[in-house]
Protein backbone atom coordinates (compact mmCIF):
# COMPACT_ATOMS: atom_id res chain seq x y z
CA UNK A 1 0.00 0.00 0.00
CA UNK A 2 2.57 2.71 0.88
CA UNK A 3 5.55 0.88 -0.98
CA UNK A 4 6.09 3.75 -3.46
CA UNK A 5 9.43 5.08 -3.03
CA UNK A 6 8.36 8.56 -5.17
CA UNK A 7 6.30 9.75 -2.05
CA UNK A 8 9.58 10.28 -0.47
CA UNK A 9 12.36 12.79 -0.97
CA UNK A 10 15.49 11.56 -2.31
CA UNK A 11 18.06 13.15 0.04
CA UNK A 12 18.98 11.73 3.78
CA UNK A 13 18.55 15.02 5.42
CA UNK A 14 14.80 15.22 4.62
CA UNK A 15 14.35 11.65 5.12
CA UNK A 16 15.78 11.82 8.61
CA UNK A 17 13.79 15.09 9.25
CA UNK A 18 10.56 13.30 8.52
CA UNK A 19 11.94 10.52 10.88
CA UNK A 20 12.33 12.62 13.65
CA UNK A 21 8.76 14.39 13.10
CA UNK A 22 7.22 11.13 13.01
CA UNK A 23 8.94 9.51 15.84
CA UNK A 24 7.69 12.46 17.83
CA UNK A 25 4.03 12.60 16.70
CA UNK A 26 3.84 8.52 17.63
CA UNK A 27 5.34 9.34 21.23
CA UNK A 28 2.80 12.06 21.58
CA UNK A 29 0.11 9.36 20.88
CA UNK A 30 1.67 6.50 22.91
CA UNK A 31 1.58 9.22 25.62
CA UNK A 32 -2.30 9.92 25.37
CA UNK A 33 -3.24 6.07 24.51
CA UNK A 34 -1.24 5.00 28.30
CA UNK A 35 -3.02 8.47 29.65
CA UNK A 36 -6.34 7.16 28.59
CA UNK A 37 -5.74 3.15 29.17
CA UNK A 38 -4.67 4.56 32.87
CA UNK A 39 -8.07 6.47 32.79
CA UNK A 40 -9.90 3.60 31.78
CA UNK A 41 -8.39 1.30 34.51
CA UNK A 42 -9.27 3.71 37.37
CA UNK A 43 -12.99 3.97 36.05
CA UNK A 44 -13.30 0.58 35.99
CA UNK A 45 -11.16 0.01 39.27
CA UNK A 46 -13.97 2.47 40.95
CA UNK A 47 -16.87 1.13 39.38
CA UNK A 48 -16.04 -2.33 40.75
CA UNK A 49 -15.03 -1.41 44.29
CA UNK A 50 -17.85 1.24 44.60
CA UNK A 51 -19.40 0.47 48.36
CA UNK A 52 -22.99 -0.77 48.62
CA UNK A 53 -26.16 1.49 48.52
CA UNK A 54 -26.80 1.30 52.53
CA UNK A 55 -30.32 0.28 53.99
CA UNK A 56 -30.89 3.97 55.00
CA UNK A 57 -30.05 6.99 54.76
CA UNK A 58 -30.63 9.81 57.92
CA UNK A 59 -30.57 13.08 56.83
CA UNK A 60 -30.20 15.81 58.97
CA UNK A 61 -31.05 19.27 59.70
CA UNK A 62 -29.04 21.99 58.28
CA UNK A 63 -29.72 24.29 61.43
CA UNK A 64 -29.45 21.92 64.54
CA UNK A 65 -27.73 19.04 62.86
CA UNK A 66 -30.04 16.81 64.20
CA UNK A 67 -31.96 14.32 62.37
CA UNK A 68 -34.85 15.16 60.05
CA UNK A 69 -35.82 12.35 58.10
CA UNK A 70 -35.12 8.83 57.04
CA UNK A 71 -35.03 7.53 53.14
CA UNK A 72 -34.21 4.13 52.02
CA UNK A 73 -30.98 3.85 50.59
CA UNK A 74 -31.60 4.54 46.86
CA UNK A 75 -34.09 7.04 47.71
CA UNK A 76 -33.31 9.87 45.30
CA UNK A 77 -34.79 12.73 47.71
CA UNK A 78 -32.11 11.91 49.92
CA UNK A 79 -29.72 14.96 50.42
CA UNK A 80 -26.17 14.44 50.89
CA UNK A 81 -25.72 14.99 54.75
Amino acid sequence: MFDNSRDLPDDLERLQTLRTWNAMWLARIDRKIAALEQRQAEEEHRRRHRPPVPDWILELNRATGHPQTVHVGDCGMAGRR
